[in-house]
């Protein structure tokens, strides 16, 4: 009875100890805090208490952010509190929003209110956790949280009461410093405006100078923009209305740039551009105006020139032209197309002027005249033109297009292995139009994607039926901007599908495309890859590439230029180059197709070399469809 007695004694006076340990704790801190207002010294001080308090492992303290809809944890103690800290959570998630909704406290002891569903879902969910509202005298706060007792014990429901104590001590302390943190905000912000207005009016007046000069001036080559040329155009037009002298017109139109730009890319491309512009200003005169008017177009006002000066005029200018541009360590030829018209003989205004000096830009780039004065009749070819783009949208909408097969076979045993595909259309109105015009149109106005779409559909159809007399692929050409159109990878699953029908194709593409978008254009060619679609490169030998740049790419097959093949007999430069890029085609791992094989003596020579395969007039001529079946059940049964 007397060892009762005096453990009871003993525990009261440690009661009593840790009473005072508390109450000089919370006094403690509610004097720190109350004269910090270093937000964030606040929230450290509160959680190092709070956590010797009820003798947690770690505390966090989550505050409710302005959206009401997030809350992030802006301070805390002990074990993992650094990780936590700063991370935001939606205000539903967890614990921290059970205490929200429910406007109080949580702590074990709660589980024993809830229905079973709703205790085994917070059991899993809130672990050895106490957490307690930080109310503030408006609105809700957060709350403080206490997570895993020293020692493996539970939270109790003296900690519970400790905690909530704490909290409503703390919690006006916490809202007085947030009130001044934000007050020191605002005081800055306001000690920053008039500085921020000054630096505001600076910038609107910097703007407006660079505005002024981005609506008269080109960003690329710094030349009078299509905005500062219409307006010395409409000058000296009407300079030469009052002096009854002629004002010629120079439109200039780069050939092929586009495919530089593919090859060079972006960046290269407007290099090239810029210096192309610096070469045409160091020679253009005081009264003349060079301007860009975008893209690959240029012009110059030819002020007092008639048709003879203009004439001789743009003949120097095209000169300029002659010496090729250093860009990116490769040495770039350059050549144009110009078109020239006379003010009042061939144009009385700017509108008439401008198209008819554009009709004869067209006609010397359709004609490769290099210089073209204008005549009426361009403005009946313009017409034709726009005819043929007419037709050809409908020959589209109503598959008239046809695609032709011409055979690649083995030169080792004259064996079929494939074959290519190639367009084909012909019409009442125009008769045979040649590919080249009707690509031309097509990749010109926006349509060659949507054409290339219908030729890898036609072409799987067919491969699909001959596979079943013999396996073999048949390959289709894809140009640079249908490859990197951004829904092409998406077009191209809907149309091929699976493994099973790309194992029937090969994607033939160019070399210069190689030189620009090259990661985005690896990734387009690893998903052509995954879909059983074989890659080859197509005319190697015209363009800027080299192999070593192509093998960091999933390519399985490289196609010699017939430039090259067609003079392998007769010229030594040319057999040099094809045996040598059979060579380290091979030792790189790659099929080698040689393309206008024409005669025996160049197809023994390329076995000679061995060359893998074989494609052109000796063989066979492109095939309708229903020509190379009959092809192929000839050749199958030769080979019976």
């Amino acid at each position: 009875m007397v060892n009762n007695n005096r453990n009871n004694v003993i525990q009261l006076n440690q009661s009593i100890k840790d009473r005072e340990v508390e109450i000089e704790l919370l006094q403690r801190t509610f004097t720190e805090i109350g004269s910090e207002l270093d937000l964030d010294k606040v929230f450290q001080i509160v959680a190092e208490r709070a956590r010797s308090l009820v003798q947690a492992e770690t505390i966090l303290i989550p505050l409710l952010d302005e959206n009401c809809e997030t809350y992030t944890y802006r301070g805390g103690s002990g074990e993992n509190a650094d990780e936590i800290i700063g991370e935001s959570l939606p205000l539903e998630f967890g614990v921290c929003g059970w205490v929200w909704k429910h406007k109080r406290p949580w702590w074990q002891g709660v589980l024993d209110e809830l229905n079973e569903n709703e205790r085994n879902l917070w059991e899993e969910q809130a672990g050895t956790m106490i957490l307690v509202p930080l109310q503030g005298r408006q609105h809700f706060l957060g709350g403080i949280a206490g997570i895993n007792k020293i020692g493996g014990n539970e939270f109790s429901r003296r900690d519970l009461n400790l905690l909530q104590m704490f909290a409503s001590i703390v919690s006006i302390a916490i809202e007085n410093a947030m009130s001044v943190s934000m007050m020191e905000k605002t005081r800055l912000i306001n000690d920053d405006y008039r500085l921020r207005l000054e630096l505001l009016n600076k910038q609107l007046l910097d703007s407006s100078k660079e505005l002024e000069y981005l609506s008269l001036y080109d960003t690329v080559t710094g030349l009078a923009n299509r905005s500062l040329f219409h307006d010395r155009l409409s000058r000296d037009i009407s300079h030469a209305s009052i002096s009854k002298k002629p004002v010629g017109l120079l439109l200039i139109d780069l050939n092929r740039f586009k495919e530089v730009n593919e090859a060079l890319g972006h960046k290269n491309a407007d290099l090239l551009l810029k210096k192309i512009a610096q070469r045409f200003e160091k020679n253009i005169r005081m009264d003349e105006t060079l301007a860009r008017l975008g893209g690959d177009e240029f012009a110059i006002i030819l002020p007092s020139s008639d048709k003879e000066q203009s004439l001789r005029r743009t003949k120097e200018i095209k000169c300029l032209l002659d010496d090729a541009f250093t860009i990116a360590n490769m040495q770039i030829a350059v050549s144009a197309s110009f078109g020239i018209a006379v003010f009042p003989s061939q144009g009385i205004d700017i509108s008439s002027l401008l198209s008819h000096a554009d009709a004869a830009m067209h006609h010397a780039k359709n004609n490769a005249a290099g210089i073209c004065l204008y005549d009426p009749e361009h403005d009946q070819i313009t017409q034709r033109s726009q005819i043929m783009l007419a037709d050809i949208r409908r020959a589209i909408a109503e598959h008239q297009f046809e695609l032709h097969y011409q055979p690649k076979i083995s030169i080792k045993d004259n064996t079929l292995v494939g074959a290519e595909a190639l367009g084909r259309w012909s019409t009442r109105e125009h008769g045979t139009v040649s590919p080249d015009n009707f690509i031309h149109v097509l990749q010109h106005n926006g349509l060659l994607s949507e054409y290339t779409y219908w030729a890898i559909e036609t072409a799987l159809h067919q491969a699909r039926i001959w596979n079943k007399i013999r396996s073999f692929r048949v390959a289709i050409n894809l140009a640079p901007q249908t490859l990197m159109d951004p829904d092409f990878p998406e077009n191209l699953d809907r149309i091929v599908g699976d493994v099973e029908n790309g194992n029937h194709l090969t994607f033939e593409i160019t070399e210069n495309l190689f030189l620009s978008e090259y990661d985005s254009l690896k990734d387009v060619l690893e998903h052509i890859g995954s879909l059983g679609i074989q890659l080859s490169i197509d005319d190697y030998g015209t363009g800027y590439s080299s192999l070593s740049r192509l093998i960091k790419l999933p390519i399985n097959e490289l196609k010699i230029d017939k430039l090259f093949v067609k003079h392998i007999c007769h010229s030594k430069d040319d057999e040099v180059v094809v045996r040598s890029t059979i060579d380290l085609a091979h030792n790189l791992g790659l099929t080698v197709v040689a393309e206008g094989v024409e005669d025996a003596n160049t197809m023994a020579l390329l076995k000679k070399y061995e060359c893998d395969i074989a494609q052109g007039f000796l063989i066979s001529k492109p095939l309708a469809a229903t020509a190379f079946h009959a092809f192929l059940n000839d050749h199958e049964s030769r080979r019976d």
